[in-house]
């Protein structure tokens, strides 16, 4: 049953959607500013990788990743919205600790690929929870062309994550072991 005791402002309902729409964007941000920042940490991760195959999936998912912010600038301009960054602290982290890999292991050894597939995975992790919940909450708030875009980038975020794991388990994480 609606309440009706409220005389001024808008229903339960609407605020509570004007809330969950504060939220998506804020994730929307969050995201937009991590794929920025990810399309800078990626070359790095290119030219430190040892093994050809991950060199090679690090710079296609470079690709990927810049399309992943026009996809994001796209979804900006769908929902009549600037499109601006939020500081993203978990993607700080998850890079700063790619760094640390690289600085902490063998230049030229399939240890610091082993070490830069756990790096990336984490990054594919935190990105595909981040998409699958915004494209649900897209869902829910009724922007169907918004959650398709999403789910697009997800799609690509979960094969990335796929083909990190192919090659961890083809030959990186036993030559790793024997070195």
């Amino acid at each position: 049953m609606k309440n009706n005791s409220k005389n001024f402002g808008s229903s339960d309902t609407e605020q509570e959607g004007n809330e969950l729409r504060k939220l998506f964007l804020d994730g929307i941000r969050d995201l937009y500013w991590a794929e920025t920042r990810l399309t800078k940490s990626l070359p790095t991760m290119a030219q430190a990788a040892t093994s050809r195959g991950l060199t090679k999936a690090f710079e296609t998912h470079l690709s990927e990743t810049e399309e992943h912010v026009v996809r994001l600038e796209r979804v900006f301009k769908l929902l009549d919205e600037t499109a601006q960054g939020k500081k993203c602290q978990a993607m700080i982290g998850l890079v700063e600790e790619a760094d640390e890999i690289i600085k902490s292991t063998k230049d030229g050894s399939l240890v610091r690929d082993c070490g830069l597939i756990l790096a990336a995975q984490k990054v594919e992790h935190y990105e595909i929870a981040s998409y699958g919940t915004l494209r649900t909450l897209a869902e829910i708030l009724g922007y169907e062309e918004v959650a398709d875009i999403l789910q697009t980038t997800l799609n690509e975020e979960e094969e990335a994550d796929s083909k990190l794991t192919q090659l961890a388990q083809s030959h990186i994480n036993v030559a790793a072991a024997q070195e």
